[in-house]
């Protein structure tokens, strides 16, 4: 089976079956009724992609409840460290992060159920990452977490002295004053 469950409940790394040849590769990078199979029900209703250069830290990013997006998330070019942080207060991960490299080497995918802070560390030369969301983007329910929250103690792989970050993201509340609904 591709996909792997972590200890972050409906946290699941897809890894999709690359079928290689002298002319290049095909993989199915998403069908409705494979996710099924895992569980994964969710209905996409947008694709977003971004380009970023080495260093580039976006996040950590979520929406509140009713308006909470689960992504299915991948690199097309490059590489990332891939980060989530749980913010359901009655999980048992509440509070924990989980990271993974995601590459257009290694093909495989992140999906993120509601509930979850989202953010990544571009780690090659250029990145494109593209990912699918279940809920349309809405500013009015946009939330967020400062990405080096020394509570949190994300290694982002990545010396954030030099790191290139929004001020947005400079400016997001720490884990223990974010506003979440979850």
């Amino acid at each position: 089976m591709p996909f792997i469950q972590t200890e972050f409940s409906g946290l699941i790394v897809f890894e999709p079956t690359v079928f290689a040849d002298s002319r290049g590769y095909f993989f199915e990078s998403y069908s409705k009724q494979l996710f099924a199979t895992a569980g994964i029900n969710a209905n996409f209703l947008q694709d977003n992609e971004s380009k970023s250069n080495y260093g580039v830290l976006r996040g950590l990013h979520y929406q509140r409840n009713p308006k909470a997006q689960a992504k299915l998330v991948r690199v097309v070019e490059g590489e990332v460290l891939d980060v989530v942080v749980d913010i359901r207060v009655n999980s048992p991960t509440f509070g924990r992060y989980f990271s993974i490299r995601l590459s257009a080497e290694n093909k495989k995918q992140l999906f993120i159920p509601h509930g979850f802070a989202h953010g990544f560390a571009v780690l090659s030369d250029t990145c494109v990452f593209q990912y699918k969301c279940d809920q349309y983007y809405s500013k009015e329910d946009e939330g967020g977490i400062f990405y080096n929250d020394s509570t949190l103690g994300i290694d982002w792989e990545i010396d954030l002295s030099q790191a290139v970050v929004s001020d947005k993201d400079k400016a997001q509340p720490t884990f223990g004053d974010h506003i979440s609904n979850f």
